[in-house]
């Protein structure tokens, strides 16, 4: 719709909007050709926290139902009593999360990308989606953001009886994840890439610690002893 409404107004002005913005995100916009600006900050800047909020809702959401999900099944005994280690039950239960949440959030993105240069390309004539800082944010803070949310919510289902408990319980702590990926997401775009780089790798710092401690907390005994 925006591709759109830049092709079809030939004196579409967005500076006075701009000009109330951060000097750091109006500079690189005010620069270019007026019909071009509002493609560039709607679809270049202010779309791009709804791609962190994707792997991070969706794993979520798949994580809730990791064990709490098996409880109100009545299937868990039976998960517990298969032959397999207590680690790789508990990694398999993060994977079962975190693939299909980080699948879901590029294939999305890759049809973002595509839908918007291929509607843009008669105002823009170039491909402007994605930057290497985009690229940067999709393929390594996204996944980061995805396992910081499944850290949480595995130890909050673990614990939680069924999996509406856990999206509850998990609520409180993955709301605030939301709001401060929607409120940085922007700006990511606009540092340097070795900042973005470092940002990603403190947040996979501290979602792969989240995991790792979940992990030795995680024992059979603990487990079913919440049967």
């Amino acid at each position: 719709m925006i591709g759109i409404a830049a092709r079809s107004q030939s004196h579409l002005d967005v500076s006075q909007f701009l000009k109330n913005l951060p000097g750091d995100l109006a500079k690189p916009i005010l620069e270019l050709p007026v019909r071009q600006q509002l493609i560039v900050l709607v679809n270049g800047y202010l779309l791009a926290p709804l791609f962190l909020i994707v792997p991070l809702m969706v794993s979520a959401v798949l994580a809730a139902d990791a064990f709490a999900g098996e409880k109100e099944r009545k299937t868990l005994e039976t998960l517990l009593h298969l032959p397999l280690a207590e680690r790789d039950l508990f990694i398999a239960k993060l994977l079962t999360a975190f693939v299909p949440a980080v699948l879901l959030s590029w294939i999305g993105f890759i049809c973002f990308a595509v839908v918007t240069n291929t509607v843009a390309w008669p105002v823009m004539h170039r491909v402007f989606v994605p930057t290497r800082l985009w690229l940067v944010m999709i393929f390594w803070v996204a996944p980061a953001v995805a396992a910081l949310g499944l850290g949480v919510m595995v130890r909050v289902s673990a614990r939680a009886r069924t999996s509406q408990e856990a999206n509850q319980l998990g609520a409180a702590v993955i709301l605030p994840l939301v709001f401060l990926a929607v409120g940085q997401a922007t700006g990511l775009l606009l540092v340097d890439m070795r900042i973005a780089i470092t940002i990603g790798a403190l947040v996979w710092i501290i979602a792969l610690a989240l995991c790792a401690r979940g992990a030795q907390r995680f024992t059979r005994d603990r487990l079913s002893a919440r049967l």
